[in-house]
């Protein structure tokens, strides 16, 4: 057997695991937790009061103008200026959720506003309050044309998670960048790590083209009904 593929069949099982302990876990906590954030952030900026609206303009604008390692860096190596000391992956989970906060905010936001003021309308007259037509009319048709950009934004969480390395979290390239310092070997470890962020990224692809065309029938479903 070449040496190079006995070194990627050695090398896998390592990688593998670190994917599975902590690419995977970082990815689904800070893109639920930022959808959460995203939704809080994107309905002030809808319906808030001014004082809250600049608030959230300014975190948005803040997080969507700097890059993503270096909110990193300022979270695990700046705030214990501050005496603020964070685990590696704590503050990777904080990065990784307000940077996913403000971009699905945005997303949000917009899916919100392109809901026909028709549709309010129709809630309120058969008497639901706003938190009512909100939970049961705006969002379930929101959500609907959100899927596309957020599934996006999700495969691209799972390629950014391996900035995690940058401040010592032990997922899955990080992994790859310690065989490398043992085996000396970075062409043949880093092409592996590359293959699985493909795979991992190819069947969440798959998976996104089969829930839109799941919800695409869905929604003629209900446009026929109408």
């Amino acid at each position: 057997m070449p040496y190079w593929l006995q070194l990627m069949l050695d090398s896998l099982g390592p990688l593998l695991w670190a994917g599975l302990i902590f690419t995977i876990p970082l990815t689904l906590l800070s893109f639920v937790l930022g959808l959460a954030v995203g939704l809080g952030a994107a309905l002030a900026r809808l319906f808030g009061p001014w004082p809250l609206v600049a608030i959230v303009r300014f975190y948005v604008w803040i997080i969507r103008g700097t890059p993503l390692l270096v909110q990193l860096f300022l979270i695990f190596y700046g705030l214990p200026s501050l005496g603020i000391v964070l685990d590696a992956f704590p503050a990777a989970l904080i990065g990784f959720t307000l940077n996913i906060g403000a971009y699905s905010s945005e997303i949000i936001r917009a899916v919100i506003g392109s809901v026909p003021r028709g549709q309010w309308e129709a809630a309120y007259s058969i008497g639901m309050s706003w938190s009512q037509a909100m939970r049961r009319t705006i969002l379930p048709q929101a959500g609907r044309v959100a899927v596309p950009p957020l599934s996006n934004t999700f495969i691209s969480l799972v390629k950014d998670t391996s900035l995690a390395a940058a401040i010592t979290v032990p997922e899955l390239f990080q992994s790859a960048q310690r065989i490398v310092a043992v085996t000396y070997e970075p062409l043949i470890l880093y092409v592996e790590a590359a293959l699985i962020y493909l795979a991992m990224s190819s069947v969440l692809s798959a998976l996104q083209v089969r829930l839109e065309a799941r919800l695409g029938r869905y929604g003629g479903f209900l446009e026929a009904r109408s």
